[in-house]
């Protein structure tokens, strides 16, 4: 007789377990949930203030440094790409308080060359929580073209650099909105008006001087700058301009890519080459100066020149 088939039999086998744990590795599963559960408990009992979290959040953006750290630029095709960083990210999740976040590697495939990477961000007091998963390539792109990472570090390098791009979406995804937008504005204005106490004469040499420890001369930036002159920089071309030094800094940008070498047209070369080619001298050259009876140096007779 048949008997009719039972869930059990159509149940997914089991996932198979390690057949022995060491001490070591129960201790760490036990602390870590035990440090979960406090930091819930904790948060819950002292919940954010604000109004102190957006004070601290203006207080640690007026700061030069980490509001020279906050945005980033590249070129993809033919625009920019802006946005914030993971460090301005990071900066609001610590003064907004109660929020954890991390960038864990689940596993790695040398043999695919390729790692798999989880983000996540998590609000303690509401309990929103945001994680992505993705698989990251052990490949470098430079100019179009991929180049295969087999060193160590190189692969964690990679791995952090692409894993920070989506931790800092996971933080703002669980950051208000209006927070955010406060924060950015707060950074654009201190990258605009500088130290309170220092000219902008002086913030314009210290601008040039960065540069050109780069290699980039004066004439680059002004052009740059839309054909303005170095003393015509408004505070908002010095924002952008500190904003692409620490992006080439970074390593996100180039300096081809921000100031690229301006193409040679058909008429320079050929303006060129006619300020470089000699003319033939005419007859009244060729001829004794009138009163004087001397030739041109290159005409003088005996002087091997064909008269």
């Amino acid at each position: 007789m048949n008997y009719p088939a039972t869930t059990e039999q159509f149940a997914a086998p089991a996932a198979p377990a390690p057949s022995f744990i060491g001490q070591g590795t129960a201790v760490e599963q036990s602390r870590a949930v035990a440090e979960v559960q406090a930091a819930v408990i904790v948060a819950r009992q002292f919940p954010r203030n604000e109004a102190q979290a957006v004070q601290k959040m203006r207080t640690a953006f007026r700061q030069q440094t980490l509001a020279a750290r906050s945005f980033f630029r590249f070129n993809r095709g033919d625009g920019n790409v802006n946005g914030e960083t993971i460090q301005f990210a990071r900066e609001l999740a610590r003064c907004w308080g109660n929020i954890h976040h991390g960038l864990n590697e689940l596993r790695r495939d040398d043999a695919a060359g390729e790692s798999e990477m989880q983000a996540w961000a998590w609000d303690l007091e509401s309990n929103e929580r945001a994680s992505t998963t993705f698989v990251v390539p052990h490949v470098r792109w430079a100019k179009g073209k991929g180049k295969s990472l087999e060193d160590p570090r190189d692969v964690y390098e990679n791995n952090t650099n692409n894993g920070a791009r989506r931790l800092r979406e996971m933080i703002f995804s669980v950051l208000p909105d209006w927070y955010r937008e406060q924060a950015k504005e707060v950074a654009n204005y201190t990258l605009e008006n500088g130290q309170g106490d220092q000219p902008r004469s002086q913030r314009i040499a210290d601008t040039i001087a960065y540069f050109e420890g780069l290699g980039v001369t004066v004439e680059q930036l002004e052009e740059n700058r839309a054909g303005r002159s170095s003393e015509k920089w408004t505070n908002l071309d010095l924002a952008q301009l500190q904003i692409i030094f620490q992006s080439i800094k970074r390593g996100e940008s180039t300096i081809d890519e921000e100031f690229p070498q301006q193409p040679v047209t058909a008429a320079e070369i050929t303006r060129q080459h006619a300020d470089a080619t000699p003319t033939e001298p005419t007859t009244e050259e060729q001829a004794p100066a009138e009163g004087t009876g001397q030739w041109p140096a290159a005409r003088q007779p005996g002087s091997g020149a064909t008269s």
